[in-house]
């Protein structure tokens, strides 16, 4: 029978999972509209799947990182990658962009929640633990926007994006205080996060921007 700490360390592993590939298809999308080859699409669509997380690994002295412990997700988005290549035209774009949105919601949700949980597990204080939360999160969209030549998207669409991610990673240091379990604080941190962020696109919600 398997212990706690293996179900949460199982769960933990299918959440980034699905957030690896959610923010890879993001990164699939940003090569596209910039026509890169094969290899800068799986470049782009690595550092946004995985830049994230590797960036928490390195501040927190976490090895391996996940991209080389669990390496099979290399292949899946190498095949990924070479199939948007073979299938993908730029009519396809657009319309894959706004679907993808949603996704994008969850791998939102699920990277804060496992970011801060890692942090709060190595006793970090709850400040750093919420904002290697939102480094988890949004930090991968950061590096896909620089490598494509544009100023990063979290800073100047005024979207609520990393906002969610920092509610949510006080609602996972709060969970936490109140003596919740791992996988309790994990999925409330990443349901709460998650519906700020569809809330917001469904609403169309901006934060304020400097006055004209």
């Amino acid at each position: 029978m398997l212990s706690s700490s293996h179900v949460i360390e199982i769960v933990q592993t299918g959440v980034e999972a699905a957030a690896v590939i959610a923010f890879a298809m993001s990164g699939l999308m940003a090569a596209a509209r910039k026509q890169l080859d094969v290899v800068g699409a799986f470049v782009v669509a690595g550092l946004t799947a995985f830049g994230g997380g590797t960036l928490r690994d390195i501040l927190l002295d976490r090895r391996p990182f996940f991209w080389v412990e669990h390496h099979a997700w290399l292949w899946v988005l190498l095949a990924l990658c070479s199939a948007a290549m073979l299938f993908m035209s730029s009519r396809h774009i657009e319309p894959t962009e706004r679907a993808m949105q949603w996704p994008d919601a969850l791998g939102l949700g699920l990277f804060t929640a496992t970011g801060t949980q890692l942090a709060l597990a190595q006793d970090m204080p709850l400040l750093v633990a919420v904002l290697l939360g939102v480094v988890t999160a949004t930090f991968g969209g950061v590096l896909r926007d620089i490598v494509c030549n544009e100023i990063p998207s979290l800073f100047r669409d005024r979207r609520p994006y990393a906002v969610c991610a920092f509610i949510g990673g006080w609602v996972a240091v709060g969970a936490h205080a109140a003596g919740a379990a791992e996988l309790t604080v994990l999925l409330l941190a990443a349901v709460v996060t998650s519906a700020l962020r569809m809330g917001s696109l469904w609403l169309g919600f901006t934060l304020p921007g400097w006055r004209q």
